[in-house]
């Protein structure tokens, strides 16, 4: 029996080795809960580039010679600065595929509004707006590269928007755009029902509407009816009682 035991008896520097690797692992453990996961590891990508979202709709706009991008999309219930993020990284996304004159980008709840006559005030629950050369598109010397604005309340079973309407500084939406890893556009719901084929490429092309890239063709004298820039200023937030 003694011989066994000698058999099996570990050696005294296995021994040191397994106990100093329970202590790392405990050590680290710990400073992982002191300090927190993000200190050690960075920030999750959600963080830096905010969520997974997908197209609602799709409006562009051609005026004298320019061409404006207006994006409506949803994400998943997050906060309000997620949501900035998220819009922010897509409407960098479609600058670099398209290289329009501006790019509006709106974020919506998933319960929220996809009629475009719907979608105003507490319905955004994030707008962004990007101008690449803003003194040539609006002829304004307050126009900025971008603007953006958010409310930082969770939204309702109607996909209504709460809490208090913040419109971020142009210094710190520059810092935010610095902190991108990628710049991902939202999953198209008409493209992926066409990847799939038979009756599921039929149903998305029957029911796309929504998600569709839609044109709208000037008015007389070459303008169309509405501003993507503009419309955000011009909207408010509904009654409490929404």
């Amino acid at each position: 029996m003694k011989a066994l035991l000698r058999i099996f008896r570990p050696s005294r520097k296995l021994v040191f080795i397994i106990v100093g690797v329970a202590l790392l692992g405990g050590v680290s453990g710990g400073a992982a809960l002191y300090i927190g996961k993000d200190k050690i590891l960075g920030p999750s990508a959600e963080e830096t580039n905010g969520l997974a979202c997908t197209d609602v709709n799709l409006v562009t706009i051609k005026k004298q010679n320019r061409i404006w991008v207006r994006k409506y999309i949803k994400t998943e219930p997050t906060d309000g600065m997620t949501r900035v993020r998220t819009a922010l990284r897509v409407a960098k996304a479609i600058y670099e595929a398209q290289k329009p004159d501006l790019v509006q980008v709106v974020v919506l709840d998933t319960n929220g509004p996809t009629l475009r006559s719907d979608i105003r005030g507490r319905a955004m629950g994030a707008d962004v707006v990007y101008i690449p050369h803003p003194d040539p598109v609006l002829e304004s010397e307050e126009a900025k590269t971008y603007t953006a604005r958010y409310y930082d309340g969770t939204a309702a079973s109607n996909g209504l928007f709460f809490g208090e309407r913040i419109d971020l500084p142009e210094d710190e939406i520059t810092t935010l755009n610095a902190s991108f890893k990628d710049y991902s556009d939202c999953i198209d719901p008409i493209a992926v029902a066409a990847t799939e084929g038979g009756e599921g490429g039929g149903k998305g092309k029957k029911g796309g509407k929504k998600g569709e890239a839609k044109e709208e063709k000037p008015a007389e004298g070459g303008e169309s009816g509405e501003a993507p820039a503009e419309a955000p200023a011009a909207e408010t937030a509904p009654a409490a009682g929404h």
